[in-house]
């Protein structure tokens, strides 16, 4: 006689399984290997993708197609594709290929800001055309944060003990419903159940720009800076409840900061009256501000403050 500890055990593992099982059988025919040929001869890396549209637009990594003269696309069916590259950014490590076909299966992107801490996440990839390759694992961490290629932050990247090896790089992370939520990026060398995925929501905003533009548009006001500390004495003169600031140390000839009367040496401390401690700060705000629209930086220059206007054009 099976006691029924064990049958409920049996049961909640026929659960797990269903739910892996479900997530490969629905979005497995979406995933595809990207090659991706250096210009001129040889292969410059390879790496997973997954279909958007039945049109071929794939959405997978920028560091597995950036700087690519060449681009095959293998599906689950056996079929090679060629691709072209539609658009690339690597300030969040995603990236736009579109493959010579039609009719294609696709996976949808879903809502990643429904994930929570301990929910069920699967790793489908296509490494070197190892078809369906499955891991499982859960959501570590919500909101963490990845340096991405430029120094800019990405924000709000999900962090999984998912197993991921190279191949993987931008394979999609599913849901237990099935549902596209991130699009794998990263693990940490040397450390074990440490893995990342950008998040659908930041796709959701960026493949609209790349299929459209080929890259993303961001405010640039065309300015280099370092983090540094403020006097006390002066920050307290001047009203100031932060502790650091951002300091210019080179401006672009003619971008919008020069155009505007900023100089070296001038410590930004507030952009639209928010407070900007971190370079992070400034770039986070960029992001999100239409290119052309004015805005107000709040500055200290020697032991005074003023404000300055400046409109932000896009970034080179």
């Amino acid at each position: 006689m099976i006691e029924p500890l064990l049958v409920a055990e049996s049961a909640e593992l026929d659960a797990y399984s269903q739910s892996v099982v479900t997530a490969v059988e629905t979005l497995g025919p979406a995933v595809v290997s990207l090659t991706a040929g250096a210009r001129g001869r040889g292969r410059a890396g390879a790496g997973s993708g997954v279909l958007l549209a039945p049109d071929g637009y794939v959405l997978t990594n920028s560091h597995v197609v950036h700087g690519a003269g060449r681009l095959e696309v293998a599906l689950t069916d056996g079929r090679t594709l060629s691709a072209t590259l539609v658009g690339d950014d690597p300030a969040t490590d995603l990236a736009v290929v579109r493959a010579d076909g039609t009719g294609l299966p696709y996976a949808p992107l879903g809502d990643s800001a429904a994930l929570r801490v301990g929910q069920l996440v699967v790793a489908i990839g296509n490494p070197l055309g190892f078809q369906s390759t499955v891991s499982a694992g859960v959501v570590s961490a919500l909101g963490r944060n990845l340096r991405g290629a430029g120094g800019r932050l990405i924000e709000n990247v999900i962090q999984t003990d998912v197993a991921l090896n190279p191949g993987n790089s931008g394979g999609p992370l599913v849901d237990s419903r099935a549902q596209l939520v991130g699009i794998n990026t990263a693990i940490i060398a040397m450390a074990q159940g440490i893995s990342f995925a950008i998040p659908a929501n930041t796709a959701r905003w960026v493949v609209p720009q790349l299929m459209a533009h080929g890259h993303v548009s961001r405010a640039w006001l065309g300015l280099t800076a370092q983090p540094r500390p403020l006097d006390r004495r002066l920050a307290r003169a001047l009203g100031l409840a932060q502790e650091r600031a951002v300091e210019i140390v080179a401006l672009e000839t003619g971008g919008p900061a020069a155009e505007a009367g900023l100089a070296d040496g001038d410590v930004i401390v507030t952009v639209e009256g928010l407070a900007i401690t971190r370079i992070d700060d400034l770039h986070r705000f960029l992001a999100e501000w239409p290119v052309g629209r004015e805005l107000t930086l709040g500055i200290v220059r020697g032991t005074a403050r003023r404000d300055v206007v400046v409109r932000p054009g896009e970034a080179p």
